[in-house]
């Protein structure tokens, strides 16, 4: 061992005597610093990704799939990168200045991101690589991070406080999941509630995080000189990559059957002890059913993408005052967690054995894919009944088309070469749903025959494909009119409402609704279409010339589109609102059954998975397991990239489509966990002890003795937590 290696050594030992504890307590000061950290932490990335999904669309501008695209190769980033977090800490830097080196990283991150959600840097472009930059960096600084937090918690501890330590990591698990959960209540307000630069503040939402995520910087680094910091002593994983790299050579290379070798790792004898060799074939084990497991995942991780934007198009109002932001509802998640694992522990399980009922690690995880599926098939329900309030964009070659008929009488309209509204429209009357006009040929201007007691006006007007109109009729003393306006059919993901005037009078008139400023022409003028807050508009502003009046609107409701004819009558100006698509009717509640499912399939699956992965592998292949499972994460989320990209499905056919995958895939699973043998893994020490004194050699010894040493690190005997994910 080199001199360098011997000073941390010598390091670590004064850092083991002299650690102060807490008052009263067994615990050592240090671990209050680790605490707070993580709490930190887990509020800058958890608060940061609740609108990041908003943040896509609102912002940049991109589509729902980009932005759930987007999304999901993000958190799938987080996962593939802490693989490269251990590797960092057990060869080169150790756990602390892995810590300390990515935080700066993950601060850099926060700060590129935050910039880029200032509308006056730079351009839109600018934005795009501002924000890409920034996510990267994070996902760097989260994921490098997550596999070293916990470890270097458990390594305060000496050994012998197994109950102290045990403590401590039920403990750091509350901080993480309060941090989410205040992160996750506090970021869309700042977001939605907080204006800046004209619109939402994704620059506080962002800015915040970024601030927390510098305390927790601050707060690790001033418990420095309290930790117990254990030098970088090689990584299992890259010995475990090798040995399987040389088995597969050295079999690949050979074309003799050799019967002593009964499995292609033997193949790996000649440098590797049989320990170790023995250690991996146990582990391959395990990760031969963590396969189907990424399908699980794809459905989980969802919360943030496809259940928020879901949550945009559903009345989130409880009673006149309190309205909940779609990007709040991902804290139900946190706080069920909190809630069901001590249920589960004290309630269900012991309830299932008291029935007599095997529950088996492999089968609790099967029944958490059911709920999982049961999730997306509950989250499918609500999804078809919120797509009723949606108003379907035109197929090519087609357009929408309603009509208003605003004469003084009922009007029958002939379109050329289509048979829609056969019947007349009736004066002032609500208009019908959107009919499809079809389209057609190298020209889409098409004749319009407008009958009015007998009188036969013709007009021709252009149309253009897969696009919204509003055809309005009015008289002008000669004849019917036609004026043929754009429509916005769709629903405003800020859960706004759409609103635009057309004034009937002869004078111009200036209304205010709310903050919003709408100038309506007269002689059937039409004014811009705006965006208003969701609110009851009892006193609005309406002023033409010197004249000063003010008119009800009622309720503008969530995602609705309106149109408000302005007459005029004995000199009041008198409006009518028209409903041109329909408000969120389907409440925010509805998605309550689906987020008790997932979380409670969470429990059984993930929970449960960890603690079974754990207790089937050895001490010092743990962290093989623990990147395996990450890694499964991360490609869960490349599944949802796939499929959010390339499929093209109604977004309730989506939902249908991952619950009867996640089914299949439990079918798999429990296929291969019915012919998985459980182990134990401490009959390892048994089994090669009683080898040694039937005459292993005193170097086969040696080189199990040598590698035991290298990987025993603490980073691997210490329980994993399961975060939310």
């Amino acid at each position: 061992m080199g001199k360098r290696k011997e000073h941390e050594l010598d390091i670590y030992e004064q850092g083991k005597s002299k650690s102060p504890k807490l008052c009263g307590t067994n615990y050592p000061v240090s671990i209050s610093f680790i605490v707070v950290n993580e709490f930190c932490e887990r509020f800058s990335y958890y608060g940061m990704k609740a609108v990041l999904t908003l943040y896509f669309i609102n912002y940049l501008r991109w589509d729902k799939d980009l932005s759930t695209a987007v999304y999901h190769a993000f958190s799938s980033l987080c996962y593939f990168t802490p693989v490269l977090g251990a590797l960092i800490a057990d060869s080169w830097l150790g756990k602390f200045k892995t810590i300390i080196y990515l935080s700066v990283v993950y601060v850099l991150g926060h700060i590129v991101k935050s910039v880029g959600a200032i509308p006056s840097v730079g351009d839109s472009s600018l934005h795009i690589a501002l924000s890409m930059l920034g996510l990267i960096l994070i996902a760097f600084g989260t994921g490098g991070i997550k596999p070293c937090v916990a470890a270097f918690g458990g390594d305060q501890f000496d050994e012998e406080q197994t109950n102290e330590r045990r403590k401590f990591f039920s403990i750091f698990y509350m901080s993480i999941n309060a941090g989410s959960v205040l992160s996750t209540v506090i970021t869309p307000i700042l977001r939605g509630d907080v204006k800046c630069f004209g619109g939402d503040c994704y620059a506080l939402a962002f800015g915040v995080p970024a601030i927390l995520m510098i305390v927790a910087l601050v707060v690790f680094i001033s418990g420095s000189g309290l930790y117990k910091k254990s030098p970088p002593a090689g990584n299992v994983l890259s010995d475990v990559c090798k040995c399987v790299g040389l088995a597969i050579k050295n079999r690949w290379k050979s074309s003799k059957f050799d019967p002593k070798r009964k499995h292609w790792l033997d193949w790996a004898e000649e440098k590797y002890p049989k320990r170790l060799i023995h250690e991996i074939k146990m582990v391959l084990r395990v990760l031969m059913l963590y396969i189907p497991l990424p399908m699980f995942w794809a459905l989980f991780d969802q919360q943030g993408s496809r259940w928020t934007l879901q949550a945009t198009r559903m009345n989130m109002a409880f009673g006149s005052t309190f309205i909940l932001k779609p990007d709040q509802m991902q804290m139900l998640n946190a706080l069920l967690i909190l809630l069901f694992v001590p249920i589960f522990d004290v309630v269900v399980y012991p309830l299932i054995g008291l029935c007599r009922i095997n529950l088996t690690p492999l089968k609790k995880m099967s029944v958490g894919m059911i709920l999982a599926a049961l999730a997306f098939g509950a989250a499918t329900l609500v999804e078809f009944n919120v797509m009723k309030t949606v108003v379907e964009p035109a197929p090519p070659e087609q357009c929408l088309l309603q009509v208003y008929n605003l004469a003084e009488s009922d009007i029958k309209l002939n379109i050329s070469g289509s048979d829609l509204f056969t019947q007349p429209i009736k004066s002032y009357e609500d208009p019908s749903s959107y009919q499809h006009l079809q389209l057609g040929g190298h020209s889409n201007n098409i004749s319009l025959q407008v009958v009015q007691n007998d009188h036969v006006s013709t007009c021709v007007q252009t149309f253009t494909e897969q696009k919204a109109y509003s055809l309005i009729l009015h008289s002008n003393g000669f004849g019917v009119v036609c004026q043929l306006i754009s429509d916005n059919i769709i629903k405003s993901e800020k859960m706004e409402a759409h609103l635009r005037f057309i004034n009937t009078g002869s004078e111009a008139v200036n209304v205010t609704v709310g903050d919003v400023e709408f100038y309506v022409p007269g002689d059937y003028g039409i004014s811009q279409n705006n965006n208003v807050l969701r609110n009851e508009y009892t006193k609005v502003r309406c002023s033409s010339g010197q004249n000063v009046s003010f008119i009800s609107l009622g309720l503008l409701d969530f995602g609705a589109s309106y149109t408000v004819i302005l007459t005029t009558d004995t000199g009041n100006i008198v409006p009518k609102k028209m409903v041109d698509v329909n408000a969120n009717n389907i409440h925010i509640t509805w998605q309550v059954p689906q987020y008790v499912l997932i979380t409670a399939g969470e429990v059984m699956f993930s929970i449960t998975g960890l603690e079974f992965s754990y207790s089937q592998a050895p001490a010092n292949m743990k962290s093989v397991l623990q990147a395996g499972w990450l890694l499964t994460v991360a490609f869960g989320n490349v599944i949802v990239l796939i499929v959010a990209e390339g499929a093209g499905l109604n977004q309730w056919m989506e939902f249908l489509l991952f619950a009867c995958l996640l089914v299949a895939v439990c079918i798999i699973f429990s296929f291969m966990a019915y012919f998985y043998t459980y182990v134990d893994p401490k009959e390892l020490d048994r089994l090669f002890q009683d080898k040694s004194d039937d005459g292993d050699d005193d170097s086969l010894k040696k080189n199990q003795k040598d590698h035991l040493e290298r990987t025993n690190d603490s980073t691997y005997l210490q329980p994993t937590i399961n975060t939310p994910m």
